[in-house]
């Protein structure tokens, strides 16, 4: 029972790893030729989330901004999507969460040196946490070693119920079609903005995270209810509004060091993969935003993206192709 516990604070910690800007991703032996790609949309502030990636005309594969979420409608791909993810012949996401990855994640979430929560925040704090945390059913001897980040992020999304999140439903279906799964980034750079956090910043968002816990889950549903608009600028208009709720010095850090620098990256690890074969990419959807997202990185390396409806099979999502039909109906004599 305890194992199963601590996987699931292992999958809230990494849902949360993942999500912290909104709180702030075996090679087939012979890649076919992409299938035709859907009907392009016009770019609107390149609001979309999904992408057709090509260089020189020719189809390269696809870009699909994420939201980090167990919510069932968000796992509910149609079938045209599954044949284009099924395709290519990588997937590139943020990090792969295999069993090595996640053992040395559980290794960092806690201190390795005999220190406890407790003395890190105090008594007031840690009483706090532990009733913060009853809903993630994490086990107390687990709160006692957890480290000040881990314990901030693991309050940053709702309690995990599956551990089955969209990044890695995509990441189990790419392999079972026999895709190459890859990471962006490794664990440890992934980690690095949390691990290098002044402990200052680190505390005060903790105490925001505890102030704020019992609005996780309808700030949550919030950002599943626009990724499913498809509206990528909705996304990060909700999220800079929470980080206003940050001193300037942590939404200066958060920016830096939890986007813009993944983002480099990032692009930096992608690059090389679209030169051998079309390559899926799935990564948070606020690492496609912006002038260091990966849209406007892509465009500067010289590749074409065509915005496409988002691949979701939940009415929202299909409403924003079926609008356009609508409004032509409604221009008709």
């Amino acid at each position: 029972m305890q194992i199963a516990m601590k996987l699931r604070t292992v999958a809230a910690l990494l849902a949360a790893l993942l999500l912290a800007a909104a709180y702030a991703k075996a090679l087939a032996a012979q890649a076919g030729a992409l299938p035709a790609q859907p009907e392009a949309l016009p770019a609107i502030q390149d609001s979309s989330l999904y992408w057709a990636l090509a260089r020189d005309g020719e189809p390269v594969g696809y870009l699909l901004g994420t939201i980090h979420s167990e919510d069932p409608r968000v796992l509910d791909f149609a079938e045209p999507f599954i044949e284009q993810l099924s395709a290519n012949r990588t997937f590139a996401m943020e990090m792969v969460p295999d069993l090595p990855t996640l053992t040395r994640l559980t290794e960092y979430m806690q201190y390795q040196d005999g220190s406890t929560l407790e003395n890190r925040i105090g008594a007031e704090r840690f009483s706090r946490l532990r009733a913060a945390l009853d809903d993630y059913r994490v086990p107390a001897d687990w709160i006692a070693r957890m480290k000040v980040w881990a314990a901030m992020m693991t309050l940053s999304v709702p309690p995990p119920q599956t551990g089955f999140f969209m990044d890695f439903s995509l990441s189990l279906r790419a392999a079972g079609a026999g895709l190459q799964v890859v990471g962006l980034e490794t664990l440890e750079q992934q980690l690095s903005f949390l691990e290098e956090m002044p402990m200052v910043q680190q505390l005060a968002l903790l105490d925001q995270a505890l102030d704020e816990y019992d609005r996780v889950e309808t700030v949550h549903t919030q950002m599943v209810d626009s990724y499913l608009a498809g509206d990528l600028q909705a996304l990060v208009s909700q999220t800079d509004e929470q980080l206003q709720e940050l001193d300037a010095e942590a939404r200066r850090y958060f920016m830096e060091q939890g986007i813009d620098a993944r983002n480099r990256r990032m692009l930096q690890a992608l690059l090389p993969l679209l030169e051998t074969g079309p390559v899926f990419v799935a990564v948070g959807a606020l690492h496609l935003a912006g002038a260091s997202g990966l849209i406007a990185g892509l465009r500067a390396a010289g590749y074409e993206l065509d915005p496409l409806p988002l691949p979701l099979s939940a009415p929202e999502s299909r409403g924003q192709s079926e609008q356009g039909a609508d409004d032509e109906t409604s221009d008709a004599p």
